[in-house]
């Protein structure tokens, strides 16, 4: 074992510039995350840039770093999507041979007729749209009539949205496992989403209480290996949902960047050993999908301006790696995800840095350097531990 803990920060959806298939994949125009957010105005990322950011690619107003204090790349996808689900397993070494189906023109007559069976309930929407959107349109006849909203995007996701006054926490969880079981087979999505909000008609707004039902993923992924090994893994925001918490030994649920950074912040000083394994969601959830990149902006500053702190807070034998696992161009007019490569920044007080890692073929490879380095395997991705100096 070359480190004894790894801390690795998945930054939702923070691509950097459009992958070459991505008009395959429904992009209304080539994303580029975080290069678009950076030409419309400065972005004050001096931690992310002394790590190597811009080594990675030239970003507007960013410099690279001589030398950068991490080492860094970028990685493709390899598998067929640009979601949560399809991101998340390969980085555990899932590379899927075929994408999870969408429904562009919402889900068939006949799941939705028996998924209204089995909640006992009518819904309303099945249509592919944008979470708040449809929220202040149909939200408040579903307060009136208590019919679920029910719609989808170009990812592979069935999203339950419901009041919490109308329909209790408790209630939309039981209404989502129903649909998670249902949906199987041809039509077995990616993700099904609680997606919860509270408020008046006009000023609906969606809470923290968001839950992920995802497809159980195949056996012998890291987070499996790890376990095999022994291995501690602190989930920190929406991992554990992601894998169902298989291998997971701790899960700290999140209400926001913010908390997730101080939840990781706190993993790191209390001495846990292993892997401590984050999503910050924010980016994707409050900004990409909302078409907003001040916000989108502002929120890669707060992470800048929290990462010193975390950095001091690790020892030599500490591994920081600050990756993402799809693009979302809150610059474009698609409030779907973007067809992007994703950073990648591998830092630790212990190593000299600016190694360039290149392209990785793969998430993977990060699946696999983290395996590498707990003394296990994983199926997919090439190690990129033995290049780190």
């Amino acid at each position: 074992m070359r480190f004894r803990r790894v801390v690795w920060i998945v930054l939702d959806s923070v691509g950097i510039g459009a992958m070459p298939d991505w008009k395959a994949f429904g992009d209304d125009a080539p994303g580029d995350t975080l290069g678009h957010c950076a030409a419309r105005r400065p972005l004050k990322l001096p931690a992310l840039s002394s790590l190597g950011l811009a080594n990675i690619r030239s970003f507007a107003h960013l410099s690279p770093a001589d030398p950068p204090l991490a080492s860094f790349g970028r990685c493709a996808l390899a598998s067929p999507g640009k979601d949560t689900t399809t991101g998340h397993w390969e980085m555990a070494g899932i590379i899927l041979e075929k994408p999870f189906p969408t429904y562009p023109n919402g889900f068939p007559a006949e799941v939705m007729e028996e998924f209204e069976e089995r909640i006992g309930r009518r819904t309303l929407g099945n249509r592919t749209a944008s979470g708040t959107e449809i929220i202040a349109e149909l939200g408040a006849e579903h307060m009136a009539t208590g019919k679920p909203i029910v719609y989808t995007s170009a990812d592979s996701v069935f999203q339950i949205a419901a009041h919490e006054e109308t329909i209790p926490i408790e209630e939309q969880c039981r209404i989502c496992e129903i649909a998670r079981d249902l949906l199987r087979g041809e039509h077995e999505v990616g993700r099904v989403i609680a997606r919860p909000f509270v408020g008046t008609p006009g000023a609906f707004t969606r809470t923290s209480n968001r839950h992920d039902y995802a497809v159980p993923p195949p056996q012998g992924m890291l987070l499996d290996r790890l376990a095999e090994r022994g291995v501690e893994v602190t989930s920190i925001g929406k991992i554990a949902d992601i894998f169902l918490s298989r291998g997971v030994t701790r899960s700290l649920k999140t209400k926001s960047n913010a908390d997730g950074m101080s939840r990781t912040l706190g993993a790191v000083r209390d001495g846990f050993t292993g892997l401590i394994f984050v999503n910050l969601v924010d980016f994707d959830m409050l900004f990409g999908h909302r078409n907003d990149p001040e916000g989108y902006s502002k929120a890669l500053e707060a992470v800048d301006e929290w990462l010193p702190e975390l950095m001091a807070s690790l020892s030599p034998e500490d591994l920081l790696i600050l990756t993402a696992d799809h693009g979302c161009d809150p610059t474009t007019a698609s409030t779907d995800h973007s067809r992007e490569y994703v950073p990648l920044l591998v830092y630790s007080p212990g190593l000299k840095g600016g190694v360039d890692l290149g392209t990785r073929e793969s998430l993977a490879d990060i699946g696999q350097s983290v395996a590498e380095n707990f003394g296990a395997h994983i199926a997919g991705g090439s190690s990129f531990l033995a290049e780190l100096d």
